[in-house]
């Protein structure tokens, strides 16, 4: 036997769980998209506790990455993993008992650390296990995983919240995760004993929860709740205060918790650059397109879940792609061809929104944006995490995610208060909620030019990744 073919192998074992996981993670996320109105409804839930059942889940991921990186590069990214599982796992079947919205929005924060841990890890994992010959076909494969929960969510997330009940949205997670938890038990591959590096930065990790975490609130909330109000003020105040502090702590840490040395080096500033912008434009497209057949259409969660299909499909398609192509062309060149193809869907999609726009139409703006996010993703990832030794994986990892996370909220909040603006505020809890169609035709044409300007935002905002994209190409 070849001396590769056990490495290989064992690559592949730990892909399978990677892999595995990361669907669970997405089909959870996929699923309550399309589901939130059924959730709405049944538990009453108002616009702001609504929309937190999405940004509590990213907000808190994204303010933990870079603490749980640090932990992994210490303690082993196995351990961190498992944990992540557990934790994961525990949250959704709490979250399946909650008796209103807050409680769910209290178990979707737990669940989010439980993400945290999984999303630091993942990446890291694959670039520990494959050689370097071979990475850009285990990224594609590990992103093409997001892409099948993609698939199935939308329509799984339909078919519990209305033929078994909104809890079961959660409670399906349960099952899968044991599955998760078992198996990566078996397979992931134990640390040697001299793995643990570094130290932990505590002042550090209190000023990045503070200093990052107030300003995600802040930006979340700004547009619903205005600039004067005590939580986007507190929020922004938290950022102010705190982010020369945690430059100052950063650059005199022995173990800082955010190596601002990295970004020196301009190819690592525009690839993360590049990671905020593409999530910042793409983010979101799942909930916004299920929201409008929905909302604008009247259609039924499963109706409107079948109808995001082909995202997911482009998406899954793109990312095993990529993996192959990367034999052909170098990884930055594809992160310039994917984002590129994203703007196009975009601006597909804003050509022809209406109350009544075809769907091959926007089928074709799905599978652009899909075919366009699919092969960005891992191409991305596999240039900036290439030739990183395995002690800096987990940290670095973290810190691409942070900022990609941190696109995913600014995203989420800014496509969630830019379609509600033209509406008045006591029509916001019926978009949410799926049932403005049943309204006047007036509050209607009001949401479609809310849709309109978010898409125009979106397009906007993807130029501006190819341009990241192009500059550090160009650096390279």
């Amino acid at each position: 036997m070849p001396a590769t073919t056990t490495p290989i192998r064992d690559a592949w074992r730990t892909l399978s769980v990677v892999s595995l996981a990361s669907v669970l993670t997405g089909l959870s996320g996929s699923a309550i998209n399309v589901a939130l109105p059924e959730i709405a409804r049944h538990t009453g839930a108002g616009a702001t506790a609504a929309s937190w059942i999405l940004l509590g889940y990213q907000l808190t991921t994204t303010v933990l990455m870079v603490v749980f990186g640090r932990l992994a590069d210490m303690f082993g990214r196995r351990r961190m993993y498992l944990l992540g599982l557990a934790t994961y796992t525990l949250a959704a079947l709490l979250a399946g008992l909650a008796p209103n919205a807050w409680v769910i929005v209290l178990m979707r924060v737990l669940q989010a650390m439980g993400g945290a841990m999984l999303l630091t890890n993942s990446a890291a994992l694959i670039s520990d296990a494959f050689p370097r010959e071979r990475l850009g076909e285990g990224m594609g494969v590990y992103v093409a995983s997001f892409s099948i929960a993609g698939l199935i969510g939308p329509t799984l997330g339909g078919v519990l919240a209305e033929s078994l009940g909104w809890r079961w949205v959660f409670w399906f997670n349960v099952p899968v995760g044991v599955a998760c938890l078992l198996l990566g038990l078996l397979v992931l591959p134990r640390p040697p004993r001299n793995e643990r590096r570094g130290g932990l930065d505590g002042p550090g990790n209190v000023l990045v929860l503070t200093t990052l975490g107030g300003l995600l609130l802040a930006l979340s909330e700004f547009t619903r709740l205005g600039w004067d109000h005590p939580v986007v003020l507190g929020g922004l105040a938290a950022f102010v205060a705190g982010l020369p502090l945690f430059l100052l702590r950063e650059s005199r840490a022995a173990h800082p918790v955010v190596d601002l040395s990295l970004f020196r080096e301009r190819a690592f500033a525009f690839g993360t650059l590049a990671s905020f912008l593409n999530a910042v434009a793409r983010m979101g497209m799942v909930f916004l397109v299920a929201l409008y057949f929905q909302a604008v259409r009247g259609d039924e969660p499963v109706q409107a879940g079948l109808k995001v299909l082909p995202l997911a499909v482009a998406a899954m398609i793109g990312s095993v792609s990529s993996g192959f192509l990367q034999r052909l062309m170098s990884a930055r060149t594809l992160a310039v061809a994917g984002a590129a193809t994203t703007t196009c869907g975009l601006v597909v999609m804003l050509s022809v929104m209406s109350a009544d726009m075809p769907y091959p139409a926007v089928a074709a703006g799905l599978v652009l944006i899909g075919l366009g996010s699919g092969a960005f993703l891992p191409s991305n990832t596999t240039a900036i995490l290439d030739g990183l030794p395995s002690n800096r994986l987990g940290i670095v990892n973290a810190m691409r995610l942070m900022l990609q996370n941190t696109g995913n909220v600014v995203g989420t909040g800014l496509v969630l208060s830019i379609i509600t603006a033209p509406l008045p505020a006591e029509l916001h809890q019926s978009v949410f909620a799926g049932t403005l169609a049943q309204l006047s035709g007036g509050a209607v044409e009001q949401l479609v030019t809310g849709y309109r300007w978010a898409f125009s935002a979106m397009a906007a905002i993807s130029v501006l990744t190819v341009l990241s994209c192009l500059a550090r190409r160009k650096v390279s």
